[in-house]
């Protein structure tokens, strides 16, 4: 017997189509419908017929859409998969390093499958935790993932819930732990079903369309979809953490909001399953509250992306003030970040014209609570052509950053190919069946750019096919020197931040940083990073004499007694 259960508090009929027969459902509290079949299990395909509109309508909850979102759902079931990872214990946050990649360009093949085949890389390379933007379905072939309507549901031509399931698998054999980035603040623009069957959506909008009805009416059954499609992720899954994207656009007005509702959910399941899970915000707001613990009136989630450490570190090495980027780019703009994580922490701000964030306390904030990055898919997707550093920054300038970042009290991440500097662009793609979407996507696109100054030919088309194509990693890449010299010196720089406690020491208050016009000196314990972004030697004073040079970046370094010269645009780690 199947019981199958959907909420439509709206509706004065619903139905459940079972191979194109419909069959009536029981309505009962609080606008739930209810019906029971005999002969469905795993594999049926069901769909729903709300009142007199004889369209059936996929699940919202759909565990799995084989046809697309528009198809109908089929019914999963999460205890037949053949889990090995019995043993795993989880991966924690703090001390990890982790790698952002996107399943359809990680790989030729663009699947789950393909993925598997380069995990021993990302091992070699010393990652902690991949993270996989959203995987979740969307209209179409090929997209980032923020498009995603199904919110229960792996995008089919990935490989499908078995598929997802048979990567995470795999990662756990190998210790790498698996956070997944998850949209909740939004539903795409195609196929987005959900609202059709209940008041999912408030009246107010956000940059991506109507917002979700977090605290109006009948929202008590909203927030359980999100949670629940968290819970799920993290436990049919056995994902270890999950990536919230963009958590201000979540209004919510309650005295609870969703995001301690969603940490205190995620610390009891944490409990029952006996690994750490994380709870991973991407904010605006620059707002230690998040990531502030509950006891102490915060909203308890364990980390946050921090987008001034990108800010200050991409500023400093391109000269690119656009935008943004404004008020970053100065020596002493990145001295402050590397000591107290925000850069605009209740200071005024250019770009948008007022005041904004909030301070850090140094005493009581972990810097492992602040994920750090040179690159990610929004700090480079987002640029008119996708290009990345590499493109357009020398590579002993792209050593002393990434130095700086692996070095540093925060939690660093990767984006894919970063590590090798790679040559392919990682552009904005979709492929949205309806031409008027297309269309719109591609003129909306063009229109923003342009504001920034960027020509139209500058201005890829998302649904062009080489679009996507051009994104994809080139890992023939690793066969040539200097792409192979990169990789080896992201290796090295992993591995020492690994192999020295003082370099990966999340306390804010043991940071102390000094700095020059164009060069900085971080004392980290016994420990000096010294970074040198001027085309010229340079002498940096020292108050102990250095013992041990653990890494350095240009081969010109030279120890003197209690000073060390730098080259031109290099770095070094040195032990006092």
């Amino acid at each position: 017997m199947t019981t199958f259960t959907v909420w439509a508090p709206d509706s004065d009929r619903v139905r459940l189509s079972l191979a194109g027969s419909p069959q009536p459902m029981t309505r009962g509290d609080g606008g739930w419908w209810r019906a029971e079949v005999a002969h469905a299990g795993p594999g049926t395909d069901y769909a729903y017929l709300l009142d007199d509109d004889e369209s059936p309508l996929p699940d919202p909850c759909s565990r799995w859409q084989p046809q697309g979102v528009h198809g109908p759902s089929r019914l999963y079931d999460h205890g037949a998969f053949g889990w090995t990872d019995h043993a795993w214990t989880g991966r924690q946050l703090p001390g990890a390093v982790l790698y952002e990649l996107h399943i359809g360009t990680f790989t030729p093949e663009g699947t789950f499958d393909a993925a598997i085949g380069r995990l021993d890389h990302l091992v070699d390379l010393g990652v902690d935790l991949v993270e996989l933007l959203p995987v979740n379905a969307f209209n179409g072939e090929h997209n980032w993932g923020y498009d995603g309507v199904c919110w229960y549901a792996p995008h089919e031509p990935y490989g499908g819930p078995d598929g997802l399931k048979r990567l995470i698998d795999a990662c756990h054999r190998r210790g790498l732990g698996v956070v997944l980035d998850v949209v909740y603040n939004h539903f795409g623009p195609s196929g987005a079903y959900a609202p059709r069957f209940g008041p999912y959506l408030a009246a107010s909008s956000n940059t991506w369309g109507r917002s979700l009805n977090l605290d109006g009416p009948h929202s008590d059954e909203v927030r359980r979809y999100v949670i629940d499609s968290v819970l799920m992720w993290l436990r049919d899954y056995h994902v270890d953490g999950l990536r919230l994207d963009a958590v201000h656009a979540l209004v919510d007005h309650r005295a609870t909001h969703l995001l301690e509702e969603l940490a205190v959910e995620v610390e009891s399941l944490s409990t029952h399953l006996g690994r750490p899970l994380s709870l991973i915000a991407e904010s605006d707001l620059n707002d230690p509250r998040l990531i502030t613990p509950r006891e102490a009136h915060g909203y308890g989630l364990h980390a946050q992306w921090d987008d001034d450490v990108h800010h200050a570190l991409h500023a400093l090495v391109t000269g690119e003030r656009q935008g943004y980027y404004g008020d970053f780019g100065s020596v002493e703009c990145l001295s402050d970040v590397l000591g107290s994580a925000y850069f605009h922490a209740g200071t005024w701000s250019s770009f948008r014209a007022r005041t904004h964030g909030r301070p850090v306390d140094r005493r009581r904030s972990a810097g492992h609570r602040f994920v750090a990055y040179l690159q990610n898919h929004d700090q480079v997707g987002n640029r008119a052509a996708g290009d990345r550093l590499s493109a357009s920054v020398p590579d002993p300038l792209l050593r002393v950053a990434a130095t700086l970042l692996m070095t540093s009290p925060f939690t660093p991440m990767l984006f894919m190919g970063e590590e090798w500097a790679a040559g392919t662009p990682w552009q904005f793609f979709t492929s949205h069946p309806e031409p008027e979407l297309a269309a719109a996507v591609a003129g909306g696109r063009r229109a923003e750019f342009a504001g920034h100054g960027w020509a139209d030919v500058d201005v890829p088309d998302p649904q062009d096919p080489q679009t996507f194509a051009r994104s994809k990693l080139d890992w023939s890449e690793l066969g040539r020197p200097c792409h192979a010299e990169m990789l080896a010196f992201y290796r090295r720089l992993i591995a020492l931040r690994k192999a020295h406690p003082g370099l990966s020491d999340p306390r804010l208050d043991r940071v102390e940083v000094r700095h020059g016009d164009r060069f900085l000196m971080i004392r980290r314990g016994a420990y000096v990073v010294l970074a040198n972004f001027a085309e010229r030697n340079c002498r940096i004073g020292l108050d102990a004499w250095p013992r041990e040079v653990l890494l350095a970046t240009g081969p010109e370094l030279v120890l003197i007694r209690s000073a060390v010269e730098l080259g031109p645009r290099s770095a070094a780690v040195v032990r006092c």
